[in-house]
Formats: C-alpha cells, structure tokens, sequence
C-alpha cells in the first residue's frame, strides 16, 4: 500500500496569522482536505497530511517521506510560488501528483503561457504586457481591452471595471492593479463570446477532456464577469451546463492541445472563451484546479459528465502513477490501487 502524503494550504490557517479574505482566496477548505483523504484511502492508499511549505520542509527536515505526495500547494509569496513545493520535492527525489516545477511557474505568468500557447498555433486574444505606466502608452490594440495581474487565479483583480471602453479607463485600471499586487498587468483584447472550461485528465499523448461546462453569467450577477466576488457567490448568479455537439468537440480539442503543449500533467482545467467569430480562445490553464467534491468546476463538469468525485481521483491518481513508472524512482515501480 502507497503511503501519500498530501500537501496543501488550509486557508483557515492563514485567516488565524491575519492574512485577508483576498490574499488567502485560492486556498482550500478542512472540507476539500477531508474529502482527498478519505478519496484517496477509500482508493487503496494510506495517506498522511503535510499541510503547506513550511511543514513540508519542517517534516523532510526530521527525515520523513513519502511514496508519493498529492501536491495542491499554491504558495503564497513570488511569481513562481507554485513551483515551490514540486522543486523541493524534486530536490529529494519525492514523486508527486500534478504539474512540475517549470509547467507551475511558467502558468502562474499569464503572458509567458500565451506566448507559447500562440506560438503552437492555438488561437488566444492579442495581448500586452504592462510592467510600468509608460508601457501604457505603447498599447496599439483595439478596445474594448480586459485587464488583470498577470499571476493570479481565482479571479483576483477582477471586477466590473476590468473590461475596458477607451484610453481614460485604461491608465486608472493600470495603475491600480500595478500597485495593489506588484506585478505585471495582462492587457488583452476582450472577448465577447462564450465562456467555457474543460476538464483534462492525463499526461502527454494521454491527456483527454473529461468534458467541457459553459459559463453563463445571469442578469442577477452584481458583476458581468468572472470576478472572485462571481466566484464566490456563485449560487443563483452563475449557471453552469455541459457544452455538447460541435462546440464541445472543438473547445476540447483546443484546450487539450493547450494542455499537451504547456506540458501539464494528471489532471486541471483550460479556460476557454469564443472571440466574435465564435471561435474558442485560451484564457489560462489552471493546473492546480480547485478540487473541493461539490462546487469546484473541475469535479462539478465531471460529475456532470457522469464521473464522480471517487472515479476522478482515481483516473489523476493512475495518470501519475503510470508516469512516476515511466520515468523510474530509484528504480521503484508503483502499482496503482485504481483503474481508468
């Protein structure tokens, strides 16, 4: 029997040491905790909690390890925050779950995924990298434009202002984001179509989409985007059904092909929306996505799908099981406790 230690960021905890609602957004749950381990045991696996990088790095230091982790960990400091946690798993030859050190940091930076998400040919609004004001000024695109921090999820730095009509919006926006989160904005031509996210299992040349759920923001939203207060107060505002037909062959045509290129591995999500042509256009990939059973859309479109929570895990858990064997960790081969 595997043993698994679980990784993760308890918001709770953070909410204690003072950070705010914002900060600690894309933080998960005691409830998503308590439903991966009880998964992942009702699976075959033992598991054990590690909690975030600091007890990881506390718990290596006393010598304990682990057959194999499931890393959710999002960091909280630095643009490749998400990369910490696989970097230092890799440094003591610890196999994980989900994406590695280099897919982690380079998706956190909006501009650098869709630079290579364009540069393979899938179609993604034209875009601007704004590091200072005077990059303002070099804007050439035509409006209207979408504006948010350039590495952060959960719809952070997303309101009802970030669609943007003239020159006079876009400074104050700017400057802002610029200064709330001290990072780079990504300016992008907005898109008026559709709003999907498809669900990807798999690693490579077997990745597949799980299925694909349309977005669709009511009249009722305080909100006409998919801003954190969108997210968070979802129920009655927000609607969600599966995408069928030609449209969810293509959307999951795009966002697996996005997903192999980007080099993301086991299970996430691709965002996707139609531009005026009604064509899908990446937005971001999310290869730490939420996973809590019942209003994460990652299980939320599988379960849609007809796969639930127990059944997703277990194809994650057998994607990177037959992967780790792949690859080979001193010369251990894993067997996994489920079957796609």
């Amino acid at each position: 029997m595997l043993n698994v230690g679980i990784a993760y960021d308890l918001r709770s905890d953070y909410l204690k040491l003072g950070y705010t609602e914002e900060e600690t957004a894309e933080f998960d749950s005691e409830v998503t905790i308590r439903a991966i381990e009880s998964t992942l045991q009702q699976l075959g696996y033992r598991t054990q909690r590690i909690g975030n990088v600091y007890s990881l790095i506390e718990k290596l230091n006393k010598g304990e390890k682990w057959d194999l982790v499931f890393n959710i960990c999002e960091g909280l400091y630095g643009i490749g925050r998400e990369a910490q946690v696989p970097a230092i798993l890799d440094a003591y030859r610890i196999p994980y779950v989900f994406s590695d050190s280099l897919v982690m940091a380079l998706s956190l930076h909006k501009g650098q995924t869709k630079r290579i998400v364009r540069d393979h040919g899938i179609p993604t609004a034209d875009f601007v990298v704004v590091e200072s004001l005077e990059d303002i000024m070099r804007i050439n695109l035509p409006y209207p434009l979408f504006a948010k921090p350039i590495a952060e999820g959960t719809g952070k730095g997303i309101d009802g202002k970030s669609r943007i009509s003239s020159p006079k919006e876009l400074v104050p926006i700017c400057e802002k984001l610029l200064i709330k989160f001290n990072q780079p904005v990504l300016v992008e031509t907005y898109l008026p179509g559709r709003e999907f996210t498809v669900g990807i299992v798999g690693t490579g040349e077997e990745a597949r989409a799980v299925g694909v759920m349309e977005i669709i923001i009511t009249p009722r939203a305080k909100e006409q985007t998919y801003s954190l207060h969108t997210k968070e107060n979802w129920k009655g505002i927000v609607d969600y059904k599966l995408a069928t037909g030609d449209i969810e062959s293509i959307c999951a045509e795009t966002a697996v092909k996005a997903w192999r290129a980007l080099g993301c591995r086991d299970g996430g999500r691709i965002d996707l929306k139609m531009d005026a042509n009604g064509i899908p256009n990446f937005i971001e990939v999310n290869p730490l996505a939420g996973i809590n059973p019942e209003h994460s859309d990652f299980p939320m479109l599988a379960r849609f799908k007809g796969v639930d929570y127990v059944t997703l895990m277990g194809m994650i858990m057998d994607s990177a099981i037959s992967r780790i064997n792949n690859v080979g960790y001193d010369g251990k081969v894993f067997e996994s406790s489920y079957s796609l």
